[in-house]
């Protein structure tokens, strides 16, 4: 397991560079941008190291294959690599690199899988870009159609047919890819964990040392979407305008942040406003208009739903309109792959998410899928900070080689 650790770690310090801003010290590596070329290359590069052969599908999502998926489809591993504005280095490329990292680590045990075995990168799986999260796995399952993912567009007016014409590639081509799916027999990805239950011992406190809970086996992803709200104002002199006289846009978001929180609290959910467009924007303006985004997460949907319908009537109280644009139900992954998987790692604890995940929108197209989280110490995550001990990671890769180790092997039935 050495030379295994010794890759992951040269992969790992290959990858820290990349996309990451000088000042924060978090990740910008946004969809089809330059950034995102330089890990779609450093990925196909590789994946040709090992021997894998690299095919990309619509949506632009690339999969390296060990064996032909068209003969029998086959047992998928990988992640994304792309992250949102000033993410963490660990949120999509630890699954990436602990499957690549699972590819060595099964050669070097001479290791021949009965299955073909497929490594992915899914592109877009942030949304940070374009707004729609899962936007490469959504796009081949038919889940986002390929219209309106072209139309599209980014914070410069940027859509996705212009970025893609920008990086040399044909949006048309871009749409539902059926034959991608049906070579995907299995998926199963690994992940940071975006909590730190796998850092609090049973007790109460905090346990980084205990090696059963460096990893564990992914169950459900909790029901979440995202809202827009249109609130409306009117521009004024911040300076000469009566207080009396004024109808500041911002007031009413303020009640809506307000709501979002205190429902959330009440009702056992969470609920955020994370991203706000102001006009006209300016220091000494009142704002005439503000659109807010509302994402809001729960282990039930009806509570979800309560809460936005909460903050959708104090929208209302201020003449706004709340506009849903992405909702997913409770994803179950497949019962009898996590049980599969509980019998690989029966130390593994059994958890829940409120992170969406490409895992998530495979298992709601049918596909059998699963997931592995990997122990993050501070449970912070789409932040500068989001961390993981990287003996945790061995242990990653060393419970991703467990698996699929018995996932690409066929029994004999006759015996």
């Amino acid at each position: 397991m050495i030379e295994v650790t010794t890759s992951f770690d040269r992969m790992w310090a290959d990858l820290e560079p990349v996309g990451r801003d000088r000042e924060t010290g978090g990740y910008r590596r946004y969809a089809w941008t330059r950034a995102d070329s330089e890990l779609r290359e450093w990925f196909a590069g590789e994946c040709a190291a090992r021997g894998l052969d690299v095919v990309e599908d619509r949506a632009g999502n690339q999969w390296a294959w060990w064996g032909d998926p068209d003969t029998t489809p086959g047992v998928v591993i990988g992640s994304h690599l792309d992250s949102v504005p000033d993410g963490g280095a660990f949120d999509g490329p630890l699954g990436v690199v602990s499957a690549l990292a699972t590819v060595d680590a099964l050669r070097d045990a001479g290791f021949e899988p009965d299955v073909p075995l497929g490594v992915v990168n899914f592109v877009d799986e942030e949304g940070a870009r374009f707004g729609i999260a899962c936007a490469g796995s959504r796009i081949i399952t038919g889940a986002l159609d390929g219209d309106r993912a072209r139309s599209l567009s980014d914070g410069d007016g940027i859509s996705m047919a212009e970025a893609w014409q920008r990086v040399g590639r044909d949006p048309e081509s871009l749409g539902r890819d059926d034959e991608a799916v049906r070579r995907i027999g299995q998926f199963v990805e690994l992940h940071v964990e975006q909590g730190k239950a796998l850092a609090i011992a049973p007790d109460g406190g905090d346990d980084l040392s205990d090696p059963t809970r460096a990893v564990a086996i992914g169950t459900d992803i909790w029901p979440h979407g995202r809202w827009r709200i249109d609130l409306p104002g009117e521009a004024n002199h911040a300076g000469t305008t009566r207080i009396e006289d004024r109808h500041d846009a911002m007031i009413g978001l303020a009640g809506v942040i307000q709501t979002a929180r205190s429902y959330a609290v009440a009702l056992g959910c969470v609920a955020t406003v994370g991203k706000v467009d102001v006009v006209p924007g300016g220091v000494n303006a009142i704002a005439s208009h503000v659109t807010a985004w509302l994402d809001a997460r729960g282990r039930s949907e009806h509570v979800v739903h309560a809460a936005v319908d909460a903050v959708a009537a104090e929208a209302r109280r201020h003449g706004a309109t709340t506009t849903p644009e992405s909702w997913t139900p409770t994803t179950t992954f497949d019962p009898a792959l996590v049980s599969r998987l509980h019998g690989i790692l029966p130390d593994a604890p059994l958890l829940g998410t409120g992170a969406g995940h490409d895992a998530g929108i495979l298992a709601t197209h049918g596909v059998p899928s699963a997931m592995l989280f990997v122990r993050n110490p501070t449970g912070v995550s789409h932040s500068p900070a989001e961390s993981a001990g990287m003996d945790d990671c061995h242990h990653g890769v060393t419970a991703l080689t467990a698996v699929v180790t018995e996932l690409c092997t066929r029994k004999d039935t006759t015996r």
